[in-house]
């Protein structure tokens, strides 16, 4: 779970930002960010074991002083194009509930769970449509490996 309540004031102005490059590190992020107002804080995460320890995990959290300033930064941010990348900016709580219905989707079945993928951004959207390629891409590999086994009788 998202370390801050969903009812709590703090994540008005928590922004999750995703989808960035391993190049991006803490100190041009929030170079990237504090044109937009007072940065409070920032949690930048990093694999802490396994095979990429110490790897950026590819997102972090932005806490500004105002929801205005997250506002504005979500606005200005949200798609583009940092290291040939387009940045997925949204206010944490966003994510949060998000990921909630998403979770409770994947329970209620595939049926609502379009419904409900389409009832969000287009970003959200765009993921759903890259999941249905990757699994047809994964079973069109499994056909064609299956293909060339030796038939048996």
């Amino acid at each position: 779970m998202d370390p801050c309540d969903v009812n709590d004031e703090k994540c008005e102005s928590r922004l999750y930002i995703g989808n960035l490059d391993v190049r991006i590190t803490e100190a041009s992020l929030i170079k990237m960010f504090s044109p937009f107002g007072k940065i409070v804080s920032e949690d930048f995460l990093w694999h802490t074991r396994g095979p990429k320890r110490g790897e950026p995990r590819g997102y972090a959290f932005v806490q500004f002083s105002t929801i205005e300033e997250a506002q504005l930064a979500k606005e200005r941010m949200h798609g583009k194009l940092i290291c040939g990348r387009p940045l997925v900016v949204r206010l944490a709580r966003e994510k949060y509930l998000m990921d909630a219905a998403n979770n409770s989707s994947k329970n209620a079945g595939e049926a609502s769970k379009s419904n409900l993928a389409s009832s969000y951004s287009g970003q959200t959207s765009r993921n759903a449509k890259i999941a249905a390629i990757k699994n047809k891409l994964k079973a069109m590999e499994e056909e064609n490996h299956d293909s060339k086994k030796p038939k048996q009788c």
